[in-house]
């Protein structure tokens, strides 16, 4: 049996032993691909289940995305952890519990999600339904092929969150995706309101961004291997690193972007790349030993705590001489073998 009908398979199987008693919380930070794959799967759940509320662990603050929750209508929740006993079943949709602190503490039945997998011990419960595939490009193409194989027709708020879904995380299949987010893609536009994609596609960007646009590009500085850093410094939200570092993907020659700034006393550098090379292997290799650092072959993101630039050298400085020194993370040495019975009478 092929993978994806293995999957397909255990989801069905879930999906017929829901309880008709469980409140259901589905866990997400969102995103486009988040808040769309959230939307498919309390459809999924819809009428198997006493309620399904979906929870953000973060603010929103993207134009886009406080776009499409609204055209949408996206009912997504700030989470509160002191009501988590109104819930007694947890899932998770584009995450794993290992990728924020605000997901721990709870045990989840239902994992779905694209990226790499990361240590799952101590947060699944014994009916857990996990489906990880790192290759595929999208959550939302997962959720996609849920729906296909139920025979669920998508309404065209749904669909149109899928596909945008599909369109952000791929980077319109500039960045990443294969055939199944190709074929996800071409049957959701079928169902979507291509009007209301336009409306969110174009709520890109605030007016209050464009000084620090200008920001970005006076502080533009040249790195070896074609690549380039600009720094914001202190801002408000890692939003606008991401919406910068997207925008100067758009520059000819330009073959791969780090945009740094500081929220909350925390260093923040954003990765965009051209694919020429592993943008997550660059970020591991200049954070690495300061903080958390990777991501996809297109994409990266590092973070690291503000305390860790050393005393007397400026944030920003501190990030241009690692982008420039960088140096990959070292392997792991392998134990030394045990010693041969002979050997040990040798000694003795």
């Amino acid at each position: 049996m092929p993978a994806n009908a293995e999957y397909i398979a255990g989801f069905k199987q879930w999906r017929q032993n829901l309880d008709k008693d469980d409140r259901w919380c589905i866990m997400i930070n969102a995103d486009p691909d988040a808040l769309a794959s959230a939307m498919a799967l309390k459809r999924l759940m819809l009428h198997k289940v006493h309620s399904v509320d979906i929870m953000r662990i973060n603010e929103v603050t993207r134009p886009d995305n406080l776009a499409m929750i609204r055209y949408l209508r996206i009912p997504v929740k700030p989470w509160q952890p002191e009501k988590a006993g109104q819930f007694n079943r947890f899932g998770m949709v584009d995450s794993q519990p290992a990728h924020n602190k605000a997901f721990a503490g709870l045990s989840y039945d239902l994992i779905i999600d694209h990226h790499p997998l990361t240590d799952l011990t101590g947060a699944v419960g014994p009916a857990i339904f996990c489906d990880i595939r790192p290759g595929v490009g999208a959550t939302s193409t997962m959720m996609t092929r849920f729906l296909q194989a139920l025979r669920v027709r998508p309404s065209p708020r749904l669909a149109t969150a899928l596909l945008y879904g599909i369109r952000t995380d791929t980077a319109a299949f500039e960045r990443s995706g294969g055939e199944d987010d190709l074929r996800a893609y071409q049957w959701l536009s079928h169902h979507a309101d291509t009007g209301l994609l336009r409306r969110i596609i174009r709520s890109e960007y605030l007016r209050a961004w464009l000084p620090l646009f200008s920001r970005a590009f006076r502080t533009l500085t040249d790195c070896r291997g074609g690549g380039a850093h600009a720094t914001l410094n202190e801002i408000n939200s890692a939003d606008l690193l991401v919406a910068i570092a997207d925008f100067f993907t758009r520059v000819h020659g330009l073959k791969w972007i780090a945009v740094s700034g500081i929220v909350d006393k925390t260093v923040i550098v954003i990765f965009r790349g051209d694919g020429g090379r592993d943008i997550g292997r660059l970020a591991d290799a200049c954070f690495y030993d300061v903080g958390t650092a990777g991501g996809h072959r297109n994409l990266g993101r590092a973070e690291f705590p503000l305390s860790a630039v050393p005393e007397g050298v400026k944030p920003a400085d501190f990030v241009q001489q690692r982008l420039q020194t960088r140096k990959l993370r070292p392997k792991p040495q392998p134990p030394a073998p045990a010693p041969e019975p002979a050997q040990i009478a040798a000694k003795a």
